[in-house]
Order: C-alpha cells, then structure tokens, then sequence
C-alpha cells in the first residue's frame, strides 16, 4: 500500500509540475515586423497549439529602455542586433539565446501618382513632395538607417522642412499609405506584405547607403524560466520561420 501511495503521490507530483509550466509567452517585436508577425506566430502555434502568444510591436529602442525598467516580456525581436547584446552584457538576457534572424532593407514608398520614386532619394527634393516619413532615428533602427541614407545621398539638409518622423516604422508606413504624407522611407517588408503589395510604388535604396539592419532576438531575464521562450527561440532558427522571413524580405547575410 505505501509503494502504491508513493507512486500515485509522485504521478500527483508530475502532473502538478506539467500543470504549472507557463502556456503564455510574451514578445516584444520590432514595429518592422508588424505585418510579418501573424504568419510568423501561426507558424509557431502549428508546432505548440496550446501556447498563447501575446505580441507588442513598437520601436526597438523604446522596448529596449523598457525591459531595462522591468517590462514583463519573455522574448524580445529587435530590429537593431545592438539591443538584445546590450540585455545580455546588463545581465537582462539571456547570451545563449541570442539569436540573428534577419537584415533589414528600406526603400523610398509612395502613394501619390504625382511621385516618381524611380528618381530615387532625389526626388524628395522636388516639387511633387511636400511631405515625406521617417521613423524617429532616435529610437528606430530603420529612422537611423533612413537618416543615414538621405545624409548618403547628400538630401538631408535640403529637405528637413518636409520631414515628418514617425514613433516606429509601422506609423510612418501608415502615414504613407493613408496619403498624410507623399513618401516615406519604410521597411521593404512593408511593401512586400500581402496586405499592401501592388500599393504605390517602391524605390529599394542601395544597401551600400545606409548600414546593415541586423536583427536579432534574445531571452530576457524574465523569460529565461518559460520553456515557451526557449521554443520561440529554436522555432527563429527553423526552416519554417526561415520561409516566413523570406516571404516579407526579411533575409540572412549570405555566407562568405
């Protein structure tokens, strides 16, 4: 009867400790990856039905000072490889997780018939732009990379008085979309998403004119005990997330 007792009350044991394993994780997410991020989590829910993924898109930086203030997330997506390192050398990410996904592209999007996005970053010199979208380089890596562009192709002090900055890339994308600007410097998987694909027309700026967009993802400390953010993790460096990313632009580094 004791062995009996014993085994049940261990069995008892097991299954209070497979009830107790967390079914939610949740993400921060670069805004780049605003539309790329339903087809990515689907993906993810084919392989773990039973996890409840509550994602928050937003400008990397801003999630970065966030997390650093304690934010409850498990796993962050950042567009600036940059950040997740920085976790990891403040002890608020997990090193082993660390995880390159993508590179990022940009490119000069409009709406407006009146702007010939062929002419490239020029263009925003003309007459046909009387307003055009950046993210806030402050806190977006893609407004970095869209500011540095511009200073590349020597238009950045000519058009300030045009110039509207967006909090993330999502929100200049939209501003772009919806006509309240006549171009915008966005993210090329913007462009490239089911959802707007055929929208306007798109200028890719050369990769040479702006640094490389490396993005990366990371474990925070908060996630390091959620079996959830080590599956996220693995699931990033899989052949379906791999078909996801490639989908919206989102491409690795070719290999030397």
């Amino acid at each position: 009867m004791k062995k009996i007792l014993l085994v049940l009350a261990g069995l008892f044991c097991m299954g209070a400790a497979q009830a107790a394993e967390p079914t939610t994780l949740t993400i921060a997410a670069a805004a780049d990856l605003t539309l790329c991020l339903d087809d990515l989590n689907a993906a993810f829910k084919k392989i773990h039905p039973d996890a409840d993924l509550k994602s928050t898109t937003g400008s990397s930086g801003n999630f970065l000072a966030q997390i650093k203030n304690g934010a409850p997330f498990d796993v962050f997506l950042s567009a600036d490889m940059s950040y997740p390192k920085e976790l990891v050398k403040g002890g608020l990410g997990d090193g082993a997780s660390l995880t390159l996904y993508a590179t990022g592209h940009i490119v000069l999007w409009s709406t407006s018939p009146a702007v010939d996005v062929s002419k490239g970053l020029a263009v925003l010199k003309s007459d046909s732009v009387k307003k055009f979208a950046i993210a806030n380089p402050e806190v977006a890596p893609y407004g970095r990379a869209a500011k540095a562009a511009l200073q590349s192709a020597g238009v950045w002090d000519q058009v300030q008085s045009k110039l509207v900055s967006g909090e993330n890339i999502a929100q200049t994308a939209q501003f772009v979309q919806s006509g309240n600007v006549d171009a915008g410097i966005v993210a090329l998987s913007f462009v490239l998403s089911p959802k707007v694909a055929g929208t306007g027309k798109y200028y890719r700026i050369a990769e040479d004119q702006y640094p490389v967009l490396e993005q990366g993802a990371v474990i925070t400390s908060k996630g390091a005990a959620n079996p959830l953010a080590k599956a996220y993790i693995e699931f990033l460096r899989s052949p379906e997330a791999r078909a996801v990313f490639d989908k919206y632009g989102f491409l690795l580094p070719a290999k030397s």
